[in-house]
């Protein structure tokens, strides 16, 4: 769908980076204890709290947004539920893809550099974002991205060459 066989430089977004996404991106990361979160999150976890299994549940809940709340997409209304068109899906990629890119930057930047799984899920009712620390046992997607039947996914590993 993304077409990156061409190479990345056709999965530039049309227009660039939503500006709604650029300002994410500058909120930047912050690590509290054993988790990374987003800097303006007031979200703290000593370990995983409550319901969430792992640390990994609770970073993926945590960081998660939609793409559509930041980019200029049509999400009509059928039977009082979202629809978002392929066309539409694509574009939400091509910004999700970009938008992980840019967080990069947050994650090479970190004092103790550690690596981090950015997971792009995207189908006809909305379009998510969300991160997690690579860990050892731990794991929000399925690893065979081909079991999700109704959704696009992209999971895209950042691992700092330092760490």
């Amino acid at each position: 769908m993304l077409g990156i066989l061409n190479g990345l430089a056709g999965i530039e977004p049309p227009g660039g980076l939503a500006p709604a996404l650029r300002e994410r991106a500058a909120q930047g990361i912050v690590r509290r204890g054993k988790v990374l979160t987003w800097a303006s999150s007031v979200a703290g976890a000593a370990d995983a709290p409550s319901f969430f299994k792992d640390l990994t549940a609770w970073e993926c809940s945590d960081s998660s947004f939609h793409l559509e709340d930041a980019v200029s997409v049509d999400v009509r209304s059928v039977d009082d539920a979202p629809l978002i068109s392929e066309a539409d899906q694509r574009i939400l990629l091509l910004h999700g893809v970009a938008f992980a890119l840019e967080f990069s930057r947050l994650v090479y930047a970190l004092d103790a550099p550690s690596p981090v799984r950015c997971i792009l899920g995207v189908n006809d009712s909305n379009a998510t974002f969300r991160f997690h620390q690579i860990r050892s046992g731990e794991s929000w997607n399925a690893p065979d991205l081909d079991t999700y039947r109704l959704d696009k996914m992209v999971v895209i590993d950042v691992e700092p060459a330092n760490i």
